[in-house]
C-alpha cells in the first residue's frame, strides 16, 4: 500500500544525515511538506535545497536540548507551513564507549540533554501545536535497541533511550483521546554516519557486531524511514504507545 501524506506537514529533527535524512526523503515521496531541523544549519540547508525539487522543504537550526530553540522551531514551522501534522524526533548523540566507573559526567549530561530532554521538549511543543489545531497528528520518537536491552559500555546512552520509551508510553496515554498518536521506533545497528564514526579503525568490532545480527548485515537508514512513515500514516491508525523494533532480529535472540 502506497502511503499518501499529501497536504501534511512533517517536522524532523536530526535531519541532516542518516535516519533523519532518509525519513525526510520518504515523507517527501509520500507528498508531505518537510521541515528539516538540525544543530548545524548549513548541513540541513544543503539537504533542504537539494531535495526542494521533490516537494516543499524548509531548513531550520535547532539544538533540541535548548527549550527556547525548540519552541522557536515549532513556531517557525507553523509560521512557514501553517501547521504540524507529523513529527519525527530523531536528533540524538552517542557518548564515547566507557564503562560507568570511567565514564564522563559531562558526556552523561550531554546525552541526557539531547536524547532525553530534547525528545521531551519536542513533544511538549509539538503536542501544544497539535492541540491548537484541534487535535490529531502523529509523533514518532527515536529510541534504540539500547532501550530494550542493556549494552556494556553504553550506560549513559541506554539510560536516555530507556527514558524515551517511558515518555512515549506516558505521553501516548495522555493524548490518545485527542487523536494524537505517539509511538517510538527502535533501530538496531544502522549504517549511518554515527555508526561509521563509532567504528572508524575498528573493522574487527564492526564485523563482530554484524555477526550478532541474525540477518547478517547492518540495517539501512531507509528501512527505518519506512517504519517511521508507517507510524506517521493512517495505515497505523490503531497503534498507540508502541515501540517498533527494527533490528534484524538482535533483540529476539
Amino acid at each position: 500500500m502506497k502511503i499518501d501524506l499529501s497536504g501534511k506537514v512533517a517536522l524532523i529533527t536530526g535531519a541532516g544525515s542518516g535516519m533523519g535524512l532518509a525519513s525526510t526523503e520518504a515523507f517527501l515521496e509520500a507528498g508531505a511538506s518537510v521541515v528539516l531541523s538540525g544543530n548545524h544549519y548549513d548541513k540541513v540547508k544543503e539537504q533542504a535545497d537539494r531535495l526542494s525539487s521533490r516537494g516543499r522543504t524548509l531548513a531550520l537550526q535547532c539544538d533540541v536540548s535548548d527549550e527556547a530553540q525548540v519552541k522557536a522551531l515549532v513556531e517557525n514551522t507553523v509560521n512557514h507551513f501553517g501547521r504540524i501534522d507529523a513529527a519525527y524526533n530523531n536528533a540524538g548523540w552517542q557518548p564515547p564507549f566507557a564503562f560507568i566507573a570511567e565514564a564522563s559526567t559531562e558526556d552523561f549530561d550531554r546525552a541526557h540533554g539531547i536524547n532525553l530532554k530534547g525528545v521531551w521538549l519536542c513533544m511538549k511543543y509539538q503536542v501544544q501545536q497539535m492541540l491548537k489545531q484541534g487535535g490529531g497528528g502523529t509523533i514518532v520518537n527515536c529510541a534504540s535497541i539500547g532501550s530494550i536491552d542493556g549494552v556494556a559500555g553504553r550506560t549513559s546512552y541506554c539510560s536516555t533511550k530507556h527514558g524515551v520509551i517511558g515518555m512515549t508510553k506516558s505521553a501516548a496515554l495522555e493524548y490518545a483521546s485527542k487523536g494524537i498518536r505517539i509511538n517510538a521506533v527502535c533501530p538496531g545497528v544502522i549504517d549511518t554516519p554515527m555508526v561509521s564514526t563509532m567504528m572508524t579503525g575498528e573493522a574487527d568490532v564492526l564485523n563482530a557486531l554484524i555477526d550478532q545480527v541474525p540477518i547478517k548485515r547492518l540495517g539501512r537508514a531507509d528501512e527505518i524511514a519506512q517504519a517511521v512513515l508507517w507510524l506517521s500514516s493512517d495505515a497505523s491508525s490503531f497503534v498507540v504507545g508502541h515501540s517498533l523494533v527494527v533490528d534484524g532480529g538482535i533483540t529476539v535472540q
